[in-house]
């Protein structure tokens, strides 16, 4: 934790600020560690804080240990006598998170302390997401974890599926056989399509029974220690027939060649054209209508993007995934999914179920 906040000091400076209030909760945990559900940190050169109510003081004082726990019944004044100690001129907060309420309330309670005059607040966005898109040792442990689990999900239920479950009863199964592996929750509500429901990429799973030789897109995943995993698999009951086998071979086939030429500098829409030119040159270019991947970590949706026009710049230590898909409407969907480390030679591919 502490070179982490170190790193943070470092993109402050260079975005020149002299601190910051992060309000994230995927960000406080990065930065110090505390898992509990509210709370704020005031970081900077000389200042880490870590403000939370009564009933998580206890656990941030044990999990927080590079931060000053402070106490907070409610409001900001714990925020202003912490200001008012530490001097800063131009104070950045997370725009993309704290809300339009709670920043007018802070902008009120600054005006109102004549010794603040001079402090600003600033606008940010992406800084601390930015250091998280490089995955230490630390988090590849528990990111590898979370994957082991859900990968052990998959493989484990899959052989079990019968005709008529319905796509919630194979969905319960699957959060079942997740937890029993070792996870901690679901890291999102787990997607089970068949037969055309797999047209919609984000289908939630409704009582429809899954019929034989109809593809069913299945597209889930474990937390464990707050990190994420997300893997999807499009499987058949009985015999697949030459549309699925087809189609099947063309996903699979883009996802192996963006997984297998991707290198570090390459930016995230780079990527996306490795595999989408593949599905495009075999007729399926207006079936595949999201993008390639995302960053998984602590959110299971985070830096950096890979998708069209993306820009983000996918570097050594970033974790990512490739998931290519085609979309047929009145017929359903196939979509394969896996999380990648990129190194300095390429791609390792660290989800392990079965294809």
């Amino acid at each position: 934790m502490h070179n982490r906040l170190l790193w943070l000091i470092e993109a402050l400076a260079q975005h020149g600020l002299d601190g910051i209030l992060v309000s994230t909760p995927e960000n406080r945990h990065y930065l110090s560690g505390f898992t509990g559900s509210a709370g704020y940190l005031l970081v900077s050169k000389n200042q880490a804080e870590l403000a939370t109510d009564s009933r998580y003081t206890d656990q941030a004082t044990e999990q927080a240990e590079d931060f000053q726990v402070v106490p907070t019944q409610s409001g900001w004044n714990w925020l202003v006598e912490s200001l008012q100690k530490s001097g800063l001129h131009r104070l950045g907060f997370e725009s993309e998170h704290l809300t339009v309420a709670a920043h007018q309330q802070l902008l009120e309670v600054i005006k109102q302390e004549p010794t603040l005059t001079s402090l600003s607040l600033v606008t940010t966005s992406g800084i601390i997401e930015g250091l998280r898109a490089f995955k230490d040792q630390q988090e590849l442990a528990l990111l590898q974890r979370a994957i082991a689990s859900s990968d052990s999900a998959m493989d484990a239920i899959c052989p079990t599926l019968q005709e008529g479950l319905t796509e919630r009863e194979v969905a319960w199964r699957m959060e079942q056989a997740m937890r029993e592996f070792g996870a901690d929750s679901s890291s999102f509500n787990t997607i089970v399509a068949s037969g055309p429901n797999g047209v919609m990429p984000h289908h939630r799973p409704t009582d429809r029974a899954i019929g034989q030789g109809e593809p069913v897109v299945i597209d889930m995943g474990a937390k464990i220690g707050g990190y994420c995993s997300n893997i999807t698999r499009t499987i058949v009951l009985g015999q697949a027939d030459e549309t699925f086998r087809h189609v099947y071979d063309i996903v699979l086939g883009a996802q192996l060649t963006a997984i297998s030429i991707v290198r570090p500098g390459m930016t995230g829409g780079e990527c996306d054209s490795l595999s989408r030119s593949v599905i495009q040159e075999a007729g399926h270019g207006d079936n595949f209508g999201h993008g390639l991947g995302h960053g998984v970590g602590l959110a299971v949706h985070e830096a950096p993007r890979v998708g069209l026009n993306s820009d983000d710049t996918l570097a050594v230590g970033t974790v990512f995934t490739v998931e290519p898909g085609i979309y047929i409407p009145g017929w359903g969907g196939v979509r394969i999914e896996d999380i990648v480390l990129l190194e300095q030679t390429g791609a390792t591919p660290l989800s392990k179920a079965r294809k």
